[in-house]
């Protein structure tokens, strides 16, 4: 691919380097996912009125979708200080004991890509999240030993991507299940506008409209084009952002009006110029886009399945009617 899939605008995995600056403290500023808030917010609630911890919590969904925000909300909301780590940095158990220990009543506790926890280290979590022990082993050989220490009531937040990857024991231990779909284009809009305000510019209504329609359903997206949005209009000696910016934003991103850049257009073509329209097996594909397979299903794939525009069978990708019209051919 010409382009570097990992320096996308529209690549959700990428994280925002201001994200602090505009991320939401309370519940009642997290924009979208209603339902989901008014059961986060009665669970919160009634953690507070009996002061026990919350149940552990396993948010998951695409990424850039607001998992982080979430856990640091659900602790600003409980009053609770926020640790957090990532499961890729947790290579052995002391890793997870030394953050364990450190925790102070109350705590929330986030790991993120929890998917990705050694089977070694997860083991270790169960005791931790069911009964708020820590079982681990000192020494080796005929003189190691097994130590169990108290921790602190905490409640853990997981984030995850990739449910299926998770175990079921793991899995099971989270009392509090939630899932974060792509946001409406409407919903977008009122983050972007929020966003402009706090980063001390403003956007009218179509721009903000535009501006969601292209952002690929995420939140983080949405907020990364606005702030190049921002430069295009300080360029042009605007102090707001309108329309217009907005579709020249796009144009010099290559990003089209559905949220689609050069990369999703090389994966239409390629099924459709080398295979036909498919169907293609994952592996052909990755080997013709020189891209590793995981990577092509989970951020390529999502958001053009999302618009069906392609079609994952049991016989490989296929482009659909709508792929076509899209690519402005015809099938």
């Amino acid at each position: 691919m010409q382009e570097n899939i990992k320096n996308r605008f529209v690549d959700p995995s990428v994280p925002d380097e201001m994200a602090s600056t505009i991320r939401p403290r309370a519940l009642a500023d997290f924009i979208g996912h209603d339902a989901l808030k008014q059961n986060l917010s009665v669970f919160i609630s009634a953690a507070r009125a009996r002061g026990e911890p919350m149940d552990h919590v396993l948010l998951y969904g695409p990424p850039g979708l607001g998992k982080t925000t979430l856990a640091h909300i659900v602790a600003n909301e409980l009053g609770a200080n926020f640790r957090a780590t990532s499961a890729p940095m947790l290579t052995k158990q002391g890793d997870l004991a030394a953050i364990l220990t450190a925790l102070e009543p109350m705590d929330v506790l986030f790991i993120d890509e929890i998917h990705r926890l050694p089977t070694a280290i997860e083991e270790v979590l169960y005791s931790a999240m069911e009964d708020f022990k820590l079982d681990i082993m000192l020494g080796e050989g005929p003189s190691a030993k097994s130590v169990r220490i108290d921790l602190p009531p905490f409640t853990l937040v997981g984030a995850t991507t990739r449910t299926g990857l998770l175990s079921n024991p793991l899995r099971d231990r989270f009392g509090i299940d939630l899932r974060l779909s792509f946001y409406s284009p409407s919903d977008l809009a009122k983050i972007i506008r929020r966003s402009a305000g706090i980063l001390g510019t403003s956007i009218d209504e179509d721009g903000a409209l535009a501006l969601a329609k292209s952002s690929r359903g995420t939140p983080r997206i949405a907020n990364r084009l606005l702030k190049r949005a921002r430069d295009f209009a300080s360029a042009a000696g605007r102090d707001s952002i309108d329309a217009n910016t907005i579709k020249t934003t796009l144009f010099q991103l290559h990003i089209d009006d559905s949220g689609l850049d050069q990369v999703d257009r090389e994966y239409i073509n390629a099924i459709i110029k080398h295979y036909a329209g498919g169907p293609v097996g994952i592996d052909n594909l990755a080997a013709a886009l020189s891209e590793p397979a995981d990577t092509i299903e989970d951020v390529i794939e999502p958001y053009l399945m999302q618009l069906g525009l392609i079609q994952r069978t049991p016989r490989g990708r296929v482009v659909t009617e709508a792929g076509y019209r899209h690519m402005g051919l015809e099938k």
